[in-house]
């Protein structure tokens, strides 16, 4: 039996010996690029962090004193230790999650992808232990350094240093990156501390004089090692960063150094207040073509070869990413004043060519959508037309300065949000679906969601004519769909995509729904049900000529990728009910639930957002036999009820 194998949750960690932890790690490693070789997933985030979850399992005691990953995406290790080894469908319906998730295990806490919340709810949950008498509790945070350019964590810490009468340890896993090489003045610190060569030194020599001294010596190092704001790293200069907090400071430690990890954290647990472990981890250790991969190290990664970390299968072909990113660069050529604003995200959202070709004019402000989204309200007051790239699951939280500084002020920003709708496998928190109800709310502002590549193309050209109110462009994930050619453009600007025979149903398809749309309609007419398909294009504001389209159908049906509530949907049957049209209408999209990881189709599918369903429904409608019934209309009525007002 392997070592891992023998492991069904973290007490079994107890009995092992120091060599015994060593080949732990090294089977986990081995475990990692196997499985998620064959799924896809986090691979290098996790291959970082081996050492360093073996060691915090062996000195806590998981799930009485709760460890909170920040974003859970280097959880894998996490749940190896605590019993989860059938890897088999990770990511995928009826397997393991990517993060951590409740319902899977006790010892996991948050299951948010967000970055940077970890120490609120350490500070929260520690808060709660103290007030109930569960003092014998600790609560360990592990957050990356790239969290740490959000400002969440620096709000937390200052509350955490206001009262230090808790048990408390903010592990930070230091390894230079978040998604790629963390930015910012603290990434620089940081990175100063991690390579300077006086603190290497120093710590070479001790160590060497130390362990000269036999077993005592060597423990004696490692305490030494991590006391009192540590002791090496003073030399240079690392105490200053923490200095104005009063939280006890360990480290730097090496993060892959099983003893000195669980040395260090033993510490941390006995202090009795809050500390903070500062702990070096290299990301994708182990694993050569992770350590190689100069963009993100393997931070996530489709079906690859193991031995070599190609990617398996043809790959998505374009995506929507590339289309956006070939027409920003575009744009960059002949609008000097067209800039780019992302957070941490400069690869994933599209940005690298603009910021190879105009590096000067991309500003990656680390995971800090707030200030990302308030800058670029100051960009657009300075006379420049800010990008602000984003995946759509993370502008919501930058909503309040979306409302309060762009919106406000009309600022001429346009938001590109990537990944919007269902993204399927990261599960809850990472699936796109609310921004459309949630930016809607924004006055003056306006939402495009392209069907496919030409009308990404056309809108991301038109909004950047827009400099007095704020923009929004969405699309989904993956390939981007084929051309969809419209039959006419209303003055408008709406696209009508199919003509039926008859103006029985007025199909309305949101962004790439729209082909969905036409697919309706076709099975539609083949049983006497004549329907128009329209895309709007600008979602947002409604365009009036929807309202004169759904004044000459007996039945309207808007299908959209987000959530129905407040969606798209309940906007256009507002703007019927303004202009006084009664035509019925059905909103279909996603519930208003947390859905879980599963392949797109198939959370589609439990939507109800399949041709056959709608099909199936819409006959019922129309035949009266389900609400909301279609009204009646005359056929003489036809002709005239073509030409929309």
């Amino acid at each position: 039996m392997t070592v891992l194998a023998s492991i069904s949750g973290p007490r079994d960690l107890d009995r092992l010996t120091g060599a015994e932890l060593v080949a732990l790690a090294a089977e986990i490693r081995t475990f990692l690029v196997e499985n998620v070789a064959r799924t896809g997933g986090h691979l290098g985030p996790n291959l970082g962090v081996v050492e360093l979850t073996i060691a915090l399992h062996r000195v806590f005691d998981s799930p009485s004193d709760p460890i909170v990953f920040d974003t859970g995406h280097q959880s894998y290790v996490h749940k190896l230790l605590t019993g989860r080894q059938d890897f088999a469908l990770l990511r995928s319906r009826g397997g393991l999650a990517g993060y951590p998730q409740r319902s899977e295990s006790l010892h996991d806490v948050v299951e948010s992808s967000h970055a940077s919340s970890s120490l609120s709810w350490a500070d929260g949950i520690s808060r709660a232990f103290a007030r109930t008498g569960r003092r014998d509790h600790h609560v360990v945070a592990v957050v990356g350094d790239g969290a740490l350019t959000g400002g969440m964590t620096w709000e937390a810490l200052n509350n955490i240093s206001d009262d230090n009468d808790r048990n408390l340890v903010i592990v930070v896993n230091d390894n230079g990156r978040s998604y790629a090489p963390t930015i910012g003045g603290m990434a620089r610190y940081l990175n100063r501390i991690r390579t300077a060569q006086t603190y290497r030194e120093l710590d070479e020599r001790s160590e060497h004089l130390f362990r000269r001294l036999g077993p005592l010596g060597r423990a004696t190092h490692r305490g030494l090692r991590g006391g009192t704001r540590g002791f090496l790293s003073r030399f240079t200069g690392n105490d200053a960063l923490y200095s104005n907090l009063d939280i006890k400071y360990l480290g730097p430690v090496d993060g892959h150094d099983i003893p000195t990890l669980i040395e260090t954290l033993q510490l941390a647990k006995d202090y009795g207040a809050p500390v903070i472990v500062h702990a070096i981890t290299e990301k994708g250790r182990g694993y050569d073509p992770a350590r190689h991969d100069e963009a993100d190290r393997f931070h996530a990664v489709g079906r690859i070869d193991p031995r070599t970390g190609e990617a398996l299968g043809g790959g998505d072909g374009t995506t929507w990413t590339d289309v956006f990113a070939q027409s920003l660069e575009q744009a960059g050529a002949t609008r000097p004043d067209v800039v780019a604003v992302t957070a941490a995200m400069l690869r994933p959202t599209g940005l690298l060519p603009f910021a190879q070709r105009y590096p000067d004019r991309v500003h990656d402000v680390g995971i800090a959508e707030q200030h990302a989204v308030a800058s670029a309200a100051g960009l657009a007051y300075g006379g420049l037309h800010p990008v602000v790239a984003l995946y759509a699951t993370f502008m919501g939280r930058a909503f309040d300065q979306a409302l309060m500084d762009v919106g406000l002020h009309r600022a001429g920003v346009t938001f590109v949000l990537d990944r919007a709708g269902v993204t399927g496998p990261d599960g809850p928190s990472h699936h796109g679906i609310w921004d459309l109800a949630i930016l809607q709310l924004i006055p003056h502002l306006r939402i495009a969601a392209p069907r496919d590549a030409a009308r990404l193309r056309e809108v991301f050209a038109e909004a950047l004519t827009v400099e007095d109110a704020p923009t929004v462009i969405r699309y989904p994930k993956g390939a981007v769909a084929p051309d969809l050619p419209a039959l006419e453009r209303l003055g408008d600007g709406v696209d009508v995509l199919v003509r039926g025979d008859a103006d029985d149903v007025l199909l309305i398809g949101v962004g790439p729904m729209a082909h969905l749309a036409v697919a309706v309609a076709a099975r539609l007419e083949t049983l006497g049900i004549g329907a128009t398909v329209a895309d709007p294009r600008w979602a947002i504001p409604v365009p009036a000529s929807i309202a004169g389209l759904a004044a000459s159908h007996r039945l309207v049906v808007t299908i959209e990728d987000g959530i129905r509530v407040g969606g798209v949907g309940t906007r256009v049957r507002q703007v019927l009910r303004d202009a006084g049209v009664d035509t019925a209408v059905d909103e279909l999209g996603l519930p208003d639930e947390f859905l879980p990881h599963a392949a797109r189709d198939e959370i589609l599918r439990d939507a109800g957002l399949t041709a056959d369903r709608i099909v199936q429904d819409v006959v019922a409608q129309v035949r009266g036999a389900r609400v909301p019934t279609a009204r009646t209309v005359t056929r003489s009525d036809d002709a005239a009820a073509r030409t929309p007002e």
